[in-house]
């Protein structure tokens, strides 16, 4: 079993990537971001909370979010072949209740593949996305407000993950093929 925590800044490719992953390995994949979106859209009252939070492009509190990835983590099963985790986690905090969670169910996270690009490469991938997918947190003014998020609150996971020795850094900019190449290295190494 192969858990796999896919870690970059908003745009920097980890969906693109996962879903590669998924087809070459045949790992499950947990998008924080499409779980919160589904609750949004079913309009549930996790939808409701989330979507304020996102909204004013902040992160979903820990325990929120905790709960739900365990929720969709044992919906696999117990003889899965791993599980690329893709938007979570996003603090140390999140880091450490993500691997006590798995730690009680006898698993843990193998690899923390960070996909690194440019500021100025994200905001123009970003720009795009949103016009093309007309999700309306892909607006200029909320990608700001994201990646100054992701820069002070979710950086220091790098090093965390450093002490961890589970830590890979990948060049996310460039010919898409090379990039998954490099996170095809990390995989099968472990």
């Amino acid at each position: 079993m192969k858990n796999i925590v896919i870690f970059g800044a908003p745009g920097s490719g980890k969906g693109t990537q996962s879903d590669k992953m998924i087809a070459k390995y045949g790992f499950e994949h947990i998008s924080t971001g499409d779980v919160l979106r589904n609750e949004i859209k079913n309009g549930t009252e996790l939808g409701k909370t989330a979507k304020e939070y996102i909204d004013n492009g902040q992160l979903i509190p820990d325990e929120l979010m905790i709960d739900i990835l365990a929720s969709v983590y044992d919906k696999f099963g117990k003889e899965h072949k791993g599980v690329i985790f893709d938007g979570f986690p996003r603090t140390i905090p999140q880091a450490e209740a993500l691997k006590t969670m798995l730690d009680e169910r006898g698993h843990k996270v193998a690899a923390m593949i960070e996909l690194d690009v440019p500021e100025e490469e994200l905001m123009k991938r970003l720009v795009l996305r949103g016009q093309q997918s007309g999700r309306t947190d892909d607006n200029e003014e909320t990608i700001k407000k994201r990646l100054g998020v992701y820069h002070s609150q979710t950086t220091p996971l790098i090093e965390w993950y450093k002490k961890e020795n589970i830590h890979n850094h990948i060049d996310g900019l460039g010919e898409l093929d090379r990039i998954f190449a490099d996170v095809c290295n990390v995989i099968d190494n472990i």
